[in-house]
């Protein structure tokens, strides 16, 4: 199993940035997949940015060229970092373990961490 305990939230206005952490517990770290995934009120939980253990990153679109994410696998954490950020970004953001599946990257662990709340607003 591993515990994920994600930073970095907070209020920020149109056009800001931030920068989110995930620090994972457990040696199995640097053998997955991560991701980012937000939740807004009234919505499902997305899947907004992977990284794989080699690197390789993947966006939604409606963050592409904003959002950048990154892995030190030293450290066991990954990282968001948001630019350009909009209302539409408001959201609970969590942080995950991978695995690949025929329908596209899903949660390893039946398991999510407090997430850190992220709220752009004027």
């Amino acid at each position: 199993q591993v515990q994920l305990v994600e930073s970095g939230g907070g209020l920020v206005q149109p056009g800001g940035s931030l920068r989110l952490s995930c620090a994972a517990s457990g040696s199995i770290f640097s053998i997955y997949a991560m991701g980012w995934y937000r939740q807004a009120p009234g919505k499902q939980r997305e899947l907004v940015a992977s990284i794989t253990t080699s690197g390789y990153t993947n966006y939604g679109d409606s963050v592409k060229g904003r959002f950048t994410i990154s892995r030190d696998n030293a450290k066991n954490s990954v990282y968001l970092q948001m630019s350009d950020l909009k209302p539409e970004d408001t959201a609970v953001y969590y942080c995950n373990v991978l695995k690949p599946s025929s329908t596209g990257w899903v949660t390893k662990y039946d398991y999510w961490g407090q997430g850190t709340q992220v709220t752009v607003s004027s």
